[in-house]
Formats: structure tokens, sequence, C-alpha cells
């Protein structure tokens, strides 16, 4: 079963965390932990999963999130036009990144595989995706009425529960780099980790597995 942690208590098992050591999500270098590092620990360590809002553990709270920051909802013809300039502006920023973006009716999903994410068996942030992340960053931040859904993904290699936890970190990973690193609104945030449920090629190749090994990003428009 997924996790589904409010932010208000990764906070507080933060503070818990004291002097132990951590991977830096972006570097992936172990460092010493603190107080003011311990919720990157909860992140990698799965913790930062659900809804990024203190407010409810649910759609509503995130809802209520974007309300309370002044973040109004759209409506009718307003959305699709509001997603083809996102779409538009996303697909000039990720240009030659080997992220592609596609649509899904009023939704946007962005697909981001292993070459440019994450190694076998790691979820700390390679370098290269570091520029991608940055300028999805960009974007989101550029339209503050899009809801932002990060879900992890592993290939079959290892048991399931162990790849569970991996596409949680992974998910993590990323959403903390948005929200602490880029200043993407944490109310706007949902993450999840689906293991090896939803292969998107064979895992019988290394091509294959290195396809699944990946996270996804869908972005929709809020429509309160």
């Amino acid at each position: 079963m997924l996790k589904k942690t409010a932010l208000a208590a990764i906070l507080l098992g933060a503070t818990a965390l004291g002097a132990c050591t951590t991977i830096d999500p972006y570097s992936g270098q172990t460092v010493r932990n603190n107080t003011g590092t311990g919720a990157i620990a909860g992140a990698v360590g799965g913790a930062l999963l659900g809804y990024l809002t203190n407010t409810s553990d649910g759609e509503q709270g995130r809802k209520n999130a974007l309300l309370g920051a002044g973040i109004g909802a759209l409506g009718g013809a307003a959305v699709g036009n509001y997603m083809d300039r996102q779409q538009a502006e996303l697909s000039r920023e990720l240009a030659g990144t080997g992220v592609s973006v596609t649509r899904d009716g009023d939704n946007l999903i962005l697909n981001m595989p292993s070459d440019v994410t994450f190694g076998v068996d790691r979820s700390d942030i390679q370098p290269q995706f570091v520029r991608v992340l940055e300028g999805v960053a960009t974007i989101l931040n550029r339209y503050p009425q899009t809801l932002v859904d990060v879900t992890g993904h592993a290939d079959s290699s290892g048991d399931d529960a162990y790849n569970q936890a991996l596409s949680e970190r992974r998910a993590s990973s990323v959403a903390m780099f948005l929200t602490d690193r880029s200043q993407v609104l944490p109310g706007r945030l949902f993450v999840q980790g689906r293991g090896e449920s939803q292969p998107i090629a064979s895992n019988d190749t290394a091509q294959g597995r290195a396809m699944n090994r990946r996270v996804e990003i869908v972005l929709r428009p809020f429509r309160g």
C-alpha cells in the first residue's frame, strides 16, 4: 500500500533524525544530517509521499492549499488555451533532453527515462537531470494553476517490495528538488511510487528495463 504522509509529519520526523547521515538527493553524496537536512532525509527514505500539504490528506487539501495561496481555479475555454501555452513552452524548454511531452486531453505528461534521471538501483538525481528539472520548474512557476503529479517507477530487477520503495524514493527526490530547490509550491504536488507495476517496455532486455526505470510527471489544470 502506498504511504501518504502529510508535510507536517515529515517535519516532525526530521527533528528526530538528529545527527544521522543521509544521501543528498541532488549529488548522491553522503552528508551529515541535522534538523536542516532532515526533510531531505525523509524524502529520500520514501516519507515524502502523498499530498504535500498539511491541510488534509486528500485532493481537497491540495485545493485548499492553492486557494490559500491566492491561486484561483481555471474554467471553461481558458483551460485549453492555458495548457496549450504551457505545452509549447515545455516542448521548447525540453527539446533535445530526451524528455517527451505528450498530451492527454487537458493533461500534459512528461516522461523522464533513465538515461537522464536515475542509474540502476539509484534514487539520487544525476547531474544531467538537474538541468532538466530546473527547466521544468521554471515553467511550473510561470503556470501556478497547474497541479503536479509525480510518479516513480522501477524495472523488475529485485523483489516487489524493494522496487516499490525504490520508486517512492525516486519520486520523492524529484518532488524535493522541485519544492525545496526550485520553489514550486508544495501544495501543488502529489507524490507516489508504482514500483514495477506499470512497465512501458519489456523487462526481458536491458533496454526495456532502462525505459521502465523512470519518473513521470503529469500536469493537470486546477479546476477548483
